[in-house]
Protein backbone atom coordinates (compact mmCIF):
# COMPACT_ATOMS: atom_id res chain seq x y z
CA UNK A 1 0.00 0.00 0.00
CA UNK A 2 1.45 3.30 -0.94
CA UNK A 3 1.22 6.25 1.09
CA UNK A 4 -0.98 8.42 -1.45
CA UNK A 5 -3.72 5.86 -1.79
CA UNK A 6 -3.71 5.80 2.48
CA UNK A 7 -3.85 9.58 2.19
CA UNK A 8 -6.75 9.39 -0.52
CA UNK A 9 -8.97 6.81 1.52
CA UNK A 10 -8.82 8.95 4.54
CA UNK A 11 -10.67 11.80 2.74
CA UNK A 12 -6.81 14.57 3.30
CA UNK A 13 -6.45 16.00 0.15
CA UNK A 14 -2.64 15.59 -1.09
CA UNK A 15 -0.65 18.51 -1.80
CA UNK A 16 1.34 18.68 -4.52
CA UNK A 17 5.40 18.87 -4.19
CA UNK A 18 6.79 20.20 -7.05
CA UNK A 19 10.21 19.74 -6.90
CA UNK A 20 10.77 17.09 -3.25
CA UNK A 21 14.80 17.64 -3.75
CA UNK A 22 15.09 21.05 -3.53
CA UNK A 23 12.75 20.93 -0.32
CA UNK A 24 15.31 18.15 1.20
CA UNK A 25 18.23 20.42 0.78
CA UNK A 26 17.11 24.06 1.38
CA UNK A 27 14.05 23.52 3.79
CA UNK A 28 12.34 26.80 4.16
CA UNK A 29 13.26 29.19 7.09
CA UNK A 30 10.61 29.73 10.09
CA UNK A 31 9.38 32.72 8.57
CA UNK A 32 9.41 31.02 4.89
CA UNK A 33 11.84 32.69 2.98
CA UNK A 34 14.27 29.77 2.08
CA UNK A 35 18.38 30.17 3.52
CA UNK A 36 20.56 30.83 1.87
CA UNK A 37 23.57 33.87 0.56
CA UNK A 38 22.40 36.56 -1.20
CA UNK A 39 24.63 38.39 -3.88
CA UNK A 40 24.73 41.28 -1.41
CA UNK A 41 26.55 39.47 0.74
CA UNK A 42 28.90 37.72 -1.33
CA UNK A 43 29.96 40.84 -2.90
CA UNK A 44 30.60 42.47 0.88
CA UNK A 45 32.13 39.45 1.76
CA UNK A 46 34.69 39.52 -1.51
CA UNK A 47 35.23 42.99 -0.66
CA UNK A 48 36.50 42.48 2.42
CA UNK A 49 38.82 39.85 1.85
CA UNK A 50 40.34 41.99 -0.98
CA UNK A 51 40.50 45.07 1.15
CA UNK A 52 42.42 42.85 4.29
CA UNK A 53 44.65 40.88 1.53
CA UNK A 54 46.17 43.78 -0.73
CA UNK A 55 47.99 45.30 2.41
CA UNK A 56 49.23 42.44 3.25
CA UNK A 57 50.38 41.87 -0.29
CA UNK A 58 52.07 45.15 -0.22
CA UNK A 59 54.13 44.35 2.90
CA UNK A 60 55.18 41.03 1.47
CA UNK A 61 56.24 43.01 -1.62
CA UNK A 62 58.42 45.43 0.70
CA UNK A 63 59.91 42.83 2.62
CA UNK A 64 61.25 40.99 -0.44
CA UNK A 65 62.53 44.22 -2.09
CA UNK A 66 64.32 44.87 1.72
CA UNK A 67 66.13 41.26 2.04
CA UNK A 68 68.04 41.56 -1.34
CA UNK A 69 68.87 45.11 -0.62
CA UNK A 70 70.22 43.53 2.98
CA UNK A 71 71.81 40.59 0.75
CA UNK A 72 73.53 42.93 -1.83
CA UNK A 73 74.98 44.97 1.49
CA UNK A 74 76.18 42.34 3.05
CA UNK A 75 77.92 40.62 0.14
CA UNK A 76 79.28 44.15 -0.55
CA UNK A 77 81.03 43.93 2.96
CA UNK A 78 82.18 40.45 3.19
CA UNK A 79 83.93 41.30 -0.47
CA UNK A 80 84.89 45.01 0.94
CA UNK A 81 86.94 42.66 4.06
CA UNK A 82 88.18 40.37 2.24
CA UNK A 83 90.06 43.05 -0.01
CA UNK A 84 91.09 45.09 2.44
CA UNK A 85 92.31 41.59 4.55
CA UNK A 86 94.44 41.07 0.84
CA UNK A 87 96.62 44.47 1.20
CA UNK A 88 97.05 44.48 4.67
CA UNK A 89 98.53 41.59 3.40
CA UNK A 90 100.75 42.40 0.94
CA UNK A 91 101.49 45.56 2.33
CA UNK A 92 104.02 43.28 4.67
CA UNK A 93 106.77 42.82 2.34
CA UNK A 94 105.43 45.28 -0.59
CA UNK A 95 104.57 48.44 1.30
CA UNK A 96 105.80 50.99 -1.30
CA UNK A 97 103.84 49.56 -3.77
CA UNK A 98 100.66 51.63 -4.93
CA UNK A 99 97.87 50.01 -3.85
CA UNK A 100 95.29 52.07 -5.60
CA UNK A 101 92.47 50.10 -8.34
CA UNK A 102 88.94 51.52 -10.17
CA UNK A 103 86.49 49.14 -10.48
CA UNK A 104 87.67 45.80 -9.85
CA UNK A 105 86.00 43.04 -10.72
CA UNK A 106 85.40 40.88 -7.79
CA UNK A 107 82.43 38.19 -8.63
CA UNK A 108 78.60 38.02 -9.49
CA UNK A 109 78.92 41.81 -10.64
CA UNK A 110 80.01 43.57 -7.31
CA UNK A 111 83.08 45.88 -8.20
CA UNK A 112 86.08 47.14 -5.93
CA UNK A 113 87.66 50.28 -6.11
CA UNK A 114 90.54 51.30 -3.55
CA UNK A 115 92.28 54.76 -2.89
CA UNK A 116 95.23 55.03 -1.09
CA UNK A 117 97.06 58.05 -0.29
CA UNK A 118 100.58 56.50 -0.25
CA UNK A 119 101.91 58.42 2.56
CA UNK A 120 105.50 57.09 3.09
CA UNK A 121 104.89 55.83 7.20
CA UNK A 122 101.61 56.04 7.53
CA UNK A 123 99.18 54.87 4.68
CA UNK A 124 95.49 55.30 4.57
CA UNK A 125 93.52 53.28 2.30
CA UNK A 126 89.42 52.82 1.82
CA UNK A 127 87.91 49.87 -0.02
CA UNK A 128 84.80 50.84 -1.78
CA UNK A 129 82.41 47.60 -2.98
CA UNK A 130 78.87 47.68 -4.32
CA UNK A 131 76.95 45.83 -6.95
CA UNK A 132 77.61 47.23 -10.84
CA UNK A 133 73.56 47.76 -11.37
CA UNK A 134 73.46 49.60 -14.46
CA UNK A 135 76.08 47.29 -16.02
CA UNK A 136 78.46 49.48 -17.68
CA UNK A 137 82.02 48.36 -15.71
CA UNK A 138 82.50 51.35 -13.69
CA UNK A 139 81.69 51.91 -9.78
CA UNK A 140 79.52 54.99 -9.79
CA UNK A 141 79.12 56.60 -6.10
CA UNK A 142 75.68 55.37 -6.26
CA UNK A 143 76.53 52.04 -6.43
CA UNK A 144 79.08 51.79 -3.45
CA UNK A 145 76.99 49.88 -0.84
CA UNK A 146 80.04 49.64 1.72
CA UNK A 147 83.37 51.54 2.39
CA UNK A 148 85.91 50.99 4.82
CA UNK A 149 89.06 52.56 5.91
CA UNK A 150 92.46 51.84 6.91
CA UNK A 151 95.11 53.07 8.10
CA UNK A 152 98.63 50.43 7.60
CA UNK A 153 102.13 51.16 9.07
CA UNK A 154 105.62 50.64 8.08
CA UNK A 155 106.65 47.67 9.64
Amino acid sequence: MMLGHVVAESGLKEAPIANPRSTIRNPPSPRGYRSGVTLTEVVVASALLVISVVPLLKALTLAQVEDRVIERKSWSLMLAQRELECLRARCIRHYDACYRVSSKALRDGYLCTVTDDEHPSLRTVTVSVGLDQNGDGVLSTGEIEVNLCTRLARQ
